[in-house]
């Protein structure tokens, strides 16, 4: 111990003492790290005035008060919380006096502040630098008159050569710390592209961390319902914790979203107007988020101890709230948009499930026929409404259509279409008739902009016939003895105009015809240039495979779709049904 040695210089003539003051100067020049200053300067004082505690106290202006900054022998909790007002023991009053002030036996001098029962002596002097107190270094011995007038001289000698330096060492530092916040500062500009909440939040605070030491860091985040701040990342020495919810206005974090200012509690412990998140706490600053005027949350550092955050934090965290609740804000809007995705990825699915039940997945056995369907939606449910409508008398209606816009909205007035035909059909005998039918219903239940296209086509077995009405939709390709025949049959969409007539074309068919009905998908897709598939690249495509089963032709179309639009997917809904004579 520095205590149990003695001096190993003694300065007989003036030549040693001036060379102990260079080793001094040399000692606290080399360096502008405090600590290592600070730790320098222990090791040199020890050579020549013997202690078992010492201390080099920082005065803080803002404070009006000394603090321990460095220490050898003094228990922890004196140095985390100890702070020593001008004039306050033997330390104050040298400070005060800006005099070096020697007590031979601290028990017979009231201003003595009790840190260890064993001290007898003290020996204090003050740092001052450009006419300013920096601070005080104090040494403390278990004997009594353990220190002269020499020792007193001697130190408050040394005091006056390290008072500079020490007071560099904390600009030093100062100006260190702001080139960090703009660092720290320009990082988190960086760090917008961090779109994970909780990842963001881990860097967030290690990044106040190397800037502020902190016993404890908590992000808040503001439930307006509920007007409280709810905790959203939490850290208790590196780990993390679970808060409770704070009501506005409550503690510190409360007072500061309430406020909309930055609030600094020097002293938490036994304050009921504070409530400290943890356990030990005795310091506390928090800051608001504040977005577009709009507080989103509080930023909260906490220590054990007392007094620890200072302006120059509290001008730190201010200048990083607003980054911080910009990168925070973005990536809350990024964490509801992929909620709300998944949801709507969930609902969408659910849709497709239901849109598949209410639509034939296999064509039904129809006498005389042998069908193929296929199906492509431009997204996950389709817009495009393909259903046949067995008849008791053998008999069969098929319906395509294609209803105005896409997705989920075009899905479900596709459904309504679909359960209108499916009661009108039955009880009428020929396409023109459902058409009227079917627009008379739409009409009553009109949808501003919505539409449908509809190509309807009646079997007769009995006369192997073909009826067929279109309400705007594309007409059909007949495949006959290696011809390909387009049938005329046009007609207004349903859902628009009241009384719109509808006219019929009836095909007598012949053994081995094939009627290729298709939506407006197929040939207006276009390719990576912008160029469209056509109608007439799909009657090439018929002719090479109309004497193919019709699962098969409908594979052959869409094969030849991919080839053409690449690496495009389908602009639109895409549904083909191939109807085979037998």
């Amino acid at each position: 111990m520095a205590g149990s040695r003695t001096p190993t210089i003694r300065f007989r003539e003036r030549a040693e003492l001036l060379d102990f003051l260079l080793e001094v100067s040399a000692a606290t020049s080399e360096t502008l790290d405090l600590d290592q200053l600070m730790a320098n300067l222990a090791t040199i004082i020890a050579k020549v005035i013997p202690y078992e505690l010492f201390a080099i106290l920082l005065y803080s202006e803002r404070l009006g008060a000394l603090r321990i900054r460095y220490a050898i022998g003094h228990r922890e909790e004196i140095v985390r919380n100890l702070l020593i007002a001008l004039g306050e023991g033997i330390t104050g009053a040298a400070a005060a006096a800006r005099e070096a002030i020697l007590v031979p036996d601290v028990r017979r001098d009231p201003r003595y502040l009790s840190g260890l029962d064993a001290v007898r002596s003290e020996l204090a002097a003050p740092m001052v630098a450009r006419g300013k107190l920096v601070g005080v270094i104090d040494v403390q011995s278990t004997r009594v008159n353990a220190y002269s007038e020499y020792d007193r001289a001697l130190l408050k000698l040394i005091a006056s050569r390290v008072a500079v330096a020490i007071d560099n060492a904390r600009l030093y530092r100062r100006v260190e710390r702001q080139n960090r916040t703009l660092a720290t500062l320009a990082q988190l500009a960086r760090d917008f592209s961090i779109l994970d909440l909780d990842q963001l939040l881990e860097h967030i605070a290690q990044a106040v961390k190397r800037l502020i030491n902190y016993d404890a860091f908590s992000i808040l985040l503001l439930d307006e319902s509920r007007c409280s701040l709810r905790s959203r990342f939490s850290l208790r020495y590196d780990d993390r914790v679970k808060l409770d919810q704070i009501p506005l206005g409550e503690g510190v974090t409360g007072a500061a979203a309430l406020r909309r200012e930055a609030i600094r509690a020097d002293e938490t412990l036994g304050d009921p107007q504070f409530a400290p998140s943890h356990p030990g706490i005795r310091s506390e600053v928090a800051v608001p988020l504040i977005v577009r005027d709009r507080v989103i949350g509080v930023m909260d550092l906490e220590s054990e101890r007392r007094a620890h955050f200072t302006d120059a934090h509290v001008r730190m965290l201010s200048l990083l709230a607003p980054q911080i609740a910009i990168s925070i804000e973005n990536a809350r809007l990024y964490e509801e948009l992929a909620l709300r995705q998944r949801q709507m990825e969930q609902d969408l699915e659910a849709a497709r499930e239901l849109q598949s039940a209410l639509v034939w997945r296999q064509p039904p056995e129809i006498e005389g026929l042998e069908v193929a369907v296929g199906y492509r939606p431009a997204r996950q449910i389709t817009g495009d409404l393909c259903h046949f409508y067995p008849l008791d008398s053998g008999e069969a209606f098929i319906a395509l259509g294609d209803v105005s816009g896409k997705g989920v909205a075009a899905a479900l007035y596709g459904a309504l279409v679909n359960g209108l035909l499916l009661s009108l059909a039955p009880r009428r005998r020929s396409p023109a008739t459902l058409m009227k039918a079917l627009n008379e219903a739409l009409l009553e239940r009109q949808v501003y902009g919505r539409y449908v296209t509809l190509l309807t086509l009646r079997w007769l077995p009995s006369q192997r016939q073909l009826v067929i009405a279109n309400a705007g939709g594309m007409p059909p390709l007949l495949c006959r003895e290696g011809q390909i025949l387009k049938p005329r049959v046009e007609g207004v969409p349903l859902g628009l105009l009241p009384d719109a007539q509808h006219e019929e074309v009836v095909l007598h068919g012949q053994p081995g015809d094939l009627l290729l009905l298709y939506s407006d998908g197929v040939p207006d897709q276009p390719d990576e240039r912008g160029a469209e598939y056509g109608r007439e690249r799909l009657v090439g495509v018929l002719r090479r495979v109309a004497d193919q089963p019709p699962q098969a032709v409908v594979n052959a179309v869409f094969s030849d779709l991919d080839e053409f639009s690449g690496s495009e997917g389908p602009a639109d809904d895409q549904t083909i049904v191939a109807v085979r004579l037998r």
